[in-house]
């Protein structure tokens, strides 16, 4: 399992009907793009989310989340959540929200 399946079709339900919506496999999972930026991602069962550098130290703060270090350098403006900070549909959409924000906030590519 390079992601996991079911947390990709839940955050489909709140992005498929945006404009300029792309999905691409990427690190060994999936990334879901807006206007050409990706806003989240999933890798094995944890959601990423793009919240970039200005809302980077208050999205460390909150429960689940976590440095993301995917190539053995922090990446910073990103964040993984855990599978348990995914669980409710109101905790994932606002993890989605906050990547949308910030890829919508960029120039499209």
């Amino acid at each position: 399992m390079a992601y996991a399946e079911d947390l990709a079709a839940r955050i489909r339900i709140q992005l498929i009907e945006r404009e300029n919506y792309v999905e691409k496999k990427m690190f060994g999972g999936i990334c879901f793009m807006l206007q050409g930026n990706m806003a989240c991602g999933i890798i094995h069962d944890y959601l990423i989310s793009r919240v970039g550098p200005g809302a980077y130290a208050a999205a460390l703060e909150q429960p689940h989340a976590a440095i993301f270090d995917f190539t053995g350098r922090p990446m910073r403006g990103w964040v993984q959540i855990a599978p348990a900070g995914t669980r409710s549909a109101t905790e994932l959409a606002e993890w989605i929200e906050k990547g949308v924000a910030f890829a919508l906030s960029l120039p499209p590519k």
